[in-house]
């Protein structure tokens, strides 16, 4: 039997080295590498793996292939993030800020299901199992059949739900706080998340088992732990949002089963979580009148167009300070490359002036799209001349001022039409039915609509 061999893991990222040192190489982190054993023999000779293996079989890509049955949970925003609904044997990660409602959505998902009749498991690693039973009653679920327990121990957690019907739904609640004794380490470590994780996993494999675990996250928001563990899993899922702010976002970040970029909304209220089925109605303000430095911007979040209003305040300097660049929802670096081409193409100043821009509603934004729109706002809040509230605006601006056409535009427009809108400033070429529609090739052309010019 091989000699264990010692190395040193990265309790941050998981990347392993033979030496111990005091930064990590990969991640930069300091003090974060722990020592473990491993089995791997190392061999010197080269061997030859062409015999003595059993055959596999190989299958042409024209197979007919079923898709896999759905288990809905009875919450339509977290099956439609979801791809719609549980796949029996899947594995789903969702991870999230503290607070921001995990535990709420998996309780109240939970007992959907077990109300429905479905055989739900609930493992609180964190909590004590009264903790979730009150908050149960708080939620108006006191009375869901759902089967509860605080453990740890990844061994009991298996032995206790392998003497019987496993059941169709398992949550663990998180998988940082699991232990494997199959492996040394302290709960949360790589080496105990990555062995906790593939216990379990092989367990929603073997018994078709519907498998969801609970992320924690770091300070960046990227979920804890190792980064094979997002690989190990079929479905990602984020939830996010500003404890400040009423509404949450569950994204799909990773899918097998289904499209990636997929979102769910809810807003907390007193009772839990509730479902926004019309999420434009959530992140746009009252429309009546007409604000100098605000337009409404239609973003795709997977298939479904979201409308948003962005909003932007630009202030003139007297003294020879230098200008603030305030930014709230979007990429500050893409506000100053919009911010260069308006001068520079449109011969607009704002070199003396401080800039604000917020994505109202705290919605943070990563289309393109959002360019054309963003520079619709800023146009408007320099010369103090609101852009038409009936319009929606969507465009990407390239360095040399042209405008670009994007994605799903008639998504976008359709979307636009339904909430009640009557035009539309967009990249030239467009069609529409619904809308009238104002197309630019330029954004020189913008700028002179919006000011008046000709």
């Amino acid at each position: 039997m091989a000699k264990p061999q010692k190395r040193y893991v990265c309790q941050s990222c998981g990347s392993a080295t033979s030496k111990w040192q005091g930064q990590c190489v990969d991640c930069g982190e300091w003090n974060t590498l722990a020592e473990e054993l491993s089995n791997i023999t190392v061999f010197s000779a080269k061997h030859d793996l062409r015999g003595g293996g059993r055959s596999i079989e190989l299958v042409g890509l024209d197979t007919e292939v079923a898709l896999p049955p759905r288990m809905a949970t009875g919450i339509a925003e977290f099956d439609r993030a979801l791809g719609g609904g549980l796949v029996a044997g899947s594995a789903t990660l969702i991870g999230g800020d503290p607070g921001i409602g995990k535990s709420t959505l998996l309780l109240q998902a939970a007992a959907k299901l077990a109300m429905a009749g479905r055989d739900v498991a609930y493992i609180s690693g964190e909590e004590a199992a009264d903790q979730v039973r009150l908050r149960a009653r708080r939620l108006g679920l006191g009375t869901a059949p759902v089967k509860l327990a605080s453990a740890t121990s990844v061994r009991d957690i298996l032995t206790t739900l392998g003497q019987g019907v496993p059941p169709a739904l398992l949550v663990i609640d998180s998988i940082q706080t699991m232990h494997s004794d199959v492996i040394e380490g302290a709960p949360g470590t790589v080496s105990q998340v990555r062995a906790s994780a593939q216990e379990l996993i092989r367990f929603a494999k073997e018994r078709g088992t519907a498998l969801i675990l609970v992320g924690h996250v770091t300070k960046d928001g990227t979920i804890a732990g190792p980064r094979v563990l997002e690989h190990m899993v079929d479905t990602v899922l984020a939830f996010e949002g500003e404890r400040s702010h009423q509404y949450r976002i569950l994204r799909a970040i990773k899918n097998r089963f289904g499209g990636t970029d997929e979102i769910g909304v809810f807003a907390m209220a007193e009772k839990g979580l509730d479902e926004i089925a019309n999420p434009s109605a959530l992140f746009l303000t009252h429309r009546g009148e007409e604000i100098a430095g605000a337009t409404v911007f239609p973003a795709m979040e997977g298939t479904r167009p979201v409308l948003v209003e962005i909003q932007a305040l630009v202030v003139r300097l007297q003294s020879g300070a230098t200008p603030r660049r305030a930014v709230v929802g979007w990429d500050s670096g893409r506000l100053a490359m919009i911010l260069a081409v308006l001068e520079a193409r449109c011969g607009l100043s704002f070199s003396t002036a401080e800039v604000y821009l917020n994505v109202s509603g705290g919605y943070r934004l990563s289309d393109p799209a959002a360019d054309l729109a963003v520079a619709a706002a800023l146009i408007s809040a320099l010369a103090e001349r609101p852009v038409p509230p009936d319009a929606v605006v969507f465009g990407e601006v390239a360095l040399s001022g042209e405008i670009r056409p994007v994605a799903h535009g008639n998504l976008r427009l359709k979307e636009a039409a339904k909430l009640g809108f009557e035009r539309a400033l967009v990249p030239r070429g467009m069609e529409a039915e619904q809308l009238r529609l104002s197309g630019f090739t330029t954004l020189g052309a913008l700028v002179d609509q919006l000011l008046g010019r000709g």
